[in-house]
């Protein structure tokens, strides 16, 4: 029995309310090689929803993290939800501790319940 291709899970960029796409604006900051790998990551993200470890991490409510090592030695996660059925970036940044940084969280909790609302 033949398997069915793999599917592509569509991926958006969070919108604010004034039109800007903060997630798109941050990877046009990031040097072209980083910027490449992080998407590079978020491609891998949709060819295989649902992935888990190592490259993505559950950060519970439903938000979760894309984990990307930049040639540049930094580390970059972009956080992301599932909405109607499809993928929404809602918060990207470099990490620059162990941690996920609190504050960067809630960022992207406010923006998820800004999409469901």
């Amino acid at each position: 029995m033949a398997t069915a291709p793999p599917q592509k899970t569509p991926l958006y960029f969070y919108r604010s309310l004034g039109g800007k796409e903060p997630v798109r604006e941050w990877l046009k900051s990031l040097a072209e090689g980083d910027r490449r790998t992080v998407g590079l990551d978020l491609m891998r993200a949709q060819w295989r929803w649902p992935v888990g470890m190592p490259l993505c991490r559950a950060m519970g409510q439903g938000l979760w993290e894309i984990r990307t090592d930049l040639p540049s030695n930094r580390i970059a996660r972009v956080l992301i939800c599932q909405h109607e059925g499809d993928l929404v970036a809602l918060h990207g940044f470099i990490k620059k501790s162990q941690k996920t940084p609190d504050d960067e969280l809630a960022l992207a909790r406010r923006r998820q319940k800004e999409l469901k609302s």
